[in-house]
């Protein structure tokens, strides 16, 4: 049997295009933090569609049983001052198979970039679907909320060559692991609702994700961290997600036909 895969989940992907929290940073400061972000994969919020499009649920017959544990992705961001720039390497469509069986690689049906306001803590997603002149551009504006409930603790260790100390706080339901250290000039989280009142989060631990960063580095400023003069239509987060998720749906469907790659 033929299968198309898509590593796609709708929770997931909400959770890694609505990444990425800053607050005030020190005046001046302009450097890369590099996260490497391991995430449980639930087999039940993937989508696989066999040869002639039907999608399988688990426990079908010919429902995949090598799927990976875990997804590890990058996110790098960029800051300048009061600006930050997020990228990341997480393309939902590495792993397709065609109709020879073997993997290939395919893009996103989109392009994605996110733009933070550190001192209007306010993030701007701008989202193209489509190529070309018949590309559309969207952008969604939000603001950088704070998970509350913290707890400091006085256990410290070293990452990236920092000194991180420990705090908890209540988050999807489990208690999170946040590491922070103080020796950056600035205030940020890769996961948004985890951004602490002063400091750097340099590891996140969940039962079924974590964000460690693997490098921090301190470079000359960078101008195109500051968002780009685009011409977009503006919608809301919602309507963005739904807006991404449908380029996903038309990409599966385009895919998932028979003579798909050939």
């Amino acid at each position: 049997m033929k299968t198309t895969l898509c590593l796609l989940a709708g929770g997931l992907i909400a959770a890694l295009y609505s990444q990425s929290a800053l607050a005030q940073t020190g005046p001046g400061w302009s450097g890369q933090i590099t996260y490497e972000c391991v995430q449980k994969i639930d087999p039940a919020s993937l989508k696989f569609l066999d040869d002639n499009g039907e999608l399988m649920k688990p426990g079908d017959p010919n429902f995949p049983k090598d799927i990976p544990d875990a997804r590890i992705t990058e996110q790098r961001v960029k800051i300048n001052g009061t600006q930050a720039k997020v990228t990341r390497n997480d393309e939902e469509f590495r792993a397709v198979n065609g109709p020879d069986g073997q993997s290939r690689v395919m893009g996103r049906p989109f392009t994605e970039q996110t733009y933070i306001d550190l001192n209007g803590l306010k993030k701007v997603t701008i989202l193209t679907v489509g190529q070309g002149a018949g590309a559309k551009t969207y952008q969604a504006e939000t603001l950088i909320a704070r998970t509350g409930g913290w707890q400091q603790t006085t256990q410290t260790r070293k990452i990236g060559g920092y000194t991180c100390r420990k705090a908890t706080v209540p988050y999807k339901k489990e208690t999170y692991a946040v590491w922070i250290t103080t020796d950056l000039p600035l205030t940020y989280s890769p996961v948004p609702e985890l951004t602490p009142e002063k400091g750097a989060v340099l590891l996140i631990e969940g039962q079924k994700e974590q964000f460690k960063a693997t490098k921090i580095s301190k470079a000359a400023p960078d101008p195109t961290v500051a968002k780009p003069a685009v011409k977009a239509q503006s919608v809301t987060p919602e309507q963005l997600l739904e807006l991404r998720q449908k380029a996903v749906s038309d990409f599966v469907e385009k895919h998932a036909r028979p003579g798909f790659g050939g």
